[in-house]
């Protein structure tokens, strides 16, 4: 199988294009090596593949020769600085998905589709109240934050929640721009599945990937590099509110590998799947697994950043039943694994950076 691969050159993708030559499949990759990702190519790209530096959204027809599947990884990522990066959020993930799509549409396209999507789509994960039953959260209230109450309230009774592992069809509330976008995708290649019969999409929502190969040092990297980078400056990571954020993380490989299981399923399995350890942590429990020997203490900073949530986790049970995965690197051992992994600097980075 010939498999286009967007975002082939980064953190997920590199490793998605590993396993795929791995099992013998050809990839053409197109990666426009983001600065915010990238200082250039980066060292170690997987030689049997073929590489085309550009966007994802400027695919053409040679880039579509004979491919048989698409793996669309290309994505800005985080919740980034402000909201000054609203622009280039929708037009590296929606603009450029669109054009992706259109190109494939030119190409009367009907194979499989595999869409890096998120767990942000979810916005707050799933609640239940002793008394109500299952309920969803209003905002968060930032008076609270301000007196040390992080964890939502029932909206009825006000009364405490007990968070619930979320399904793929709990309702959707995506709570920052990120998350906006990552939920048009999802959308638009729903559609353009709607539209050609025979091709089908898969939306893998990952869940806190972490693992080697991150970008490290930016504010559009994931909190595992940030804690990470942190510690090999010998300073102690910030962590907000009170550490106790549930989050489900999830090593970069099983990550890999249930995309290669969606690109390669005998029936493709259409619609979102949640890819997740199936195991939630908190922040601070990650922040406390990163720590090097001698290494500073964490520090609860209290406060909160815009567009986050208090809890979100997942059961993987569909992405087990459908595609038969499960994730193979635990927590303890994926982390141990992680302090000493190679991460990528981004543009203007000092190369004297671990």
């Amino acid at each position: 199988m010939r498999v286009l691969v967007t975002g082939g050159a980064g953190f997920i993708g590199s490793h998605v294009v590993d396993q795929l030559l791995a099992s013998g499949h050809q990839v053409v990759v197109v990666d426009d090596l983001d600065p915010a990702a990238h200082d250039g190519p980066p060292e170690g790209l997987s030689s049997g593949a073929e590489y085309r530096w550009g966007d994802a959204g400027d695919v053409g027809p040679a880039d579509l020769d004979g491919v048989d599947a698409v793996c669309h990884q290309a994505a800005k990522v985080g919740l980034g600085v402000d909201f000054a990066d609203v622009d280039a959020y929708a037009t590296r993930n929606v603009t450029a998905t669109a054009r992706l799509l259109r190109a494939l549409h030119e190409r009367d396209f009907r194979g499989p589709i595999v869409l890096a999507s998120s767990m942000v789509v979810y916005g707050e994960g799933r609640y239940r109240c002793p008394v109500h039953g299952l309920v969803r959260p209003g905002p968060r209230d930032v008076a609270n934050f301000e007196h040390g109450r992080f964890e939502p309230p029932c909206p009825q009774c006000g009364g405490p929640l007990v968070p619930e592992p979320v399904p793929e069809d709990h309702w959707v509330d995506p709570r920052n721009v990120y998350a906006t976008t990552k939920l048009a995708q999802e959308g638009l290649v729903q559609a353009y599945a709607r539209e050609h019969p025979g091709s089908v999409t898969t939306s893998l929502r990952y869940h806190n990937v972490y693992g080697p190969r991150m970008p490290r040092d930016t504010p559009y990297a994931g909190v595992a590099s940030i804690f990470r980078s942190h510690y090999a400056r010998g300073v102690a990571p910030r962590v907000f509110e009170d550490g106790g954020q549930r989050r489900d993380f999830v090593h970069v490989a099983d990550v890999a590998r249930a995309n290669v299981l969606a690109l390669t399923a005998e029936r493709p399995v259409p619609g979102p799947l949640n890819v997740c350890s199936g195991t939630p942590h908190t922040i601070l429990d990650m922040a406390h697994a990163l720590r090097p020997a001698g290494g500073p203490e964490p520090l609860v900073v209290g406060g909160y950043r815009p567009g986050d949530v208090r809890h979100v986790f997942a059961s993987a049970e569909r992405a087990t039943r459908l595609l038969g995965f499960e994730a193979q690197v635990g927590f303890e051992a994926g982390m141990t694994e992680f302090t000493t992994a190679p991460l990528r600097r981004s543009l203007g980075q000092p190369a004297d950076l671990p």
